[in-house]
This record gives structure tokens, sequence and C-alpha cells, in this order.
């Protein structure tokens, strides 16, 4: 039987009777692998931007808890969030705490990703029609980050402003956004990912 096991920073392929095949991992496969690890130990969290909702910023009458007001999930953005589910489920994590802003956008987003109950979390609500909220809401959730314990890996399903206030990444739809647990406050983006990365 093969089995894969990894020396210095070569993976190797030890074949069943008599060989061993070597390649080199490139530094970004490293990082990578680390920065999953990091993921399932609870020591890195996962921001990700909803997955594809045509339009921009939401239609007039929006209201909080009615879909029918609000711009939600393409078939693509439904696919791509199923992808990204798969994605993470390929790299060890079965299950995650998984929080949503309240729009149905991310909530749809979050339940597709099939890692477990969603929590649904005010701080990760937009203030893209509201951009004086924007440093208020970004202090407290850095503040709630930071007094997360750790433990099961978490992933955090919210929108293009408040990642970028959090982290000075503009993100595409359905990208996610590797950080480190923070640490009194201070956010260190480790990795991006769309979900046809591994």
């Amino acid at each position: 039987m093969d089995n894969d096991i990894r020396i210095n920073r070569r993976r190797c392929l030890i074949l069943s009777g008599s060989g061993l095949l070597c390649l080199a991992l490139d530094q970004r496969s490293l990082a990578a692998e680390n920065h999953w690890r990091a993921l399932r130990s609870g020591q890195a969290i996962v921001l990700m931007r909803h997955a594809q909702a045509p339009g921009t910023g939401d239609p007039e009458g929006f209201r909080l808890g009615d879909c029918s007001t609000q711009r939600n999930l393409s078939e693509a953005g439904r696919t791509d969030a199923r992808t990204v589910g798969a994605l993470i489920r390929a790299n060890g994590i079965p299950a995650a705490r998984v929080y949503s802003s309240q729009w149905c956008r991310c909530l749809e987003t979050a339940r597709l990703l099939a890692l477990g109950p969603v929590t649904e979390q005010p701080l990760l609500n937009s203030f893209f029609d509201n951009r004086g909220d924007g440093d208020r809401q970004t202090r407290g959730l850095r503040d709630w980050l930071t007094r997360q314990v750790n433990g099961a890996p978490m992933i955090l399903v919210t929108h293009q402003v408040n990642i970028t206030a959090l982290t000075g990444i503009f993100p595409a739809s359905g990208e996610l956004i590797l950080i480190a647990r923070p640490d009194g406050g201070r956010i260190k983006v480790l990795e991006r990912m769309n979900g046809g990365d591994s």
C-alpha cells in the first residue's frame, strides 16, 4: 500500500514494492497547510463574504427578516457556497461554529456551507447604507472576536464593507479571508482563498 509522508519541505509517496517518489512543495502550499491547521485548532478564523448576489447594496424598501425585499443569492452563488463548504470539509473541518449577518444572502450562504447550525450575529450586519455606524460596529466585532475562546473552528459570513473595515481587504463574493485569532484587537490576515483554492 502506498503511503503519503512529508520529509522536510517535500511530499513523498512510499511506493508499494520499492520506491520513494518525492515532490517539492512550494512555499504557498506549505503556508496553506499551516493555515488550515490553525483553523482546525481554533487559532485562526475565517471571514467569508457572502456568495454571489446580483446587484449592489439593498433595494428600496429593504426589511431585515423579509428576504423578498433583499438581494439574494443567485444559483451560481448557491453553487459557490456549497463548493466552499466542500473545500472546508476536504481540509479536515467537518463542522464549525458558524456565525452570520442577519441579511438573507449571508444566512443562506452560511447554511449552504453545511458545517453546522448557524448563529445570527448582528455585529456582522452590513453598514453599507449607514457608513456612520462602521467604526463603532467594527470595534465591537474586533472586541467580540478577542473574547472568543479557542475551540472549534469559527466561520463568519458577512459583507464586503465589514471585511474591508476589519482587514483593509476588498473581498470578492464568496472569498475567504483567514485571520489569526485577534490578540488585543489586532487583526492579522494569514491567507486569502476563493472556493477553487485547496
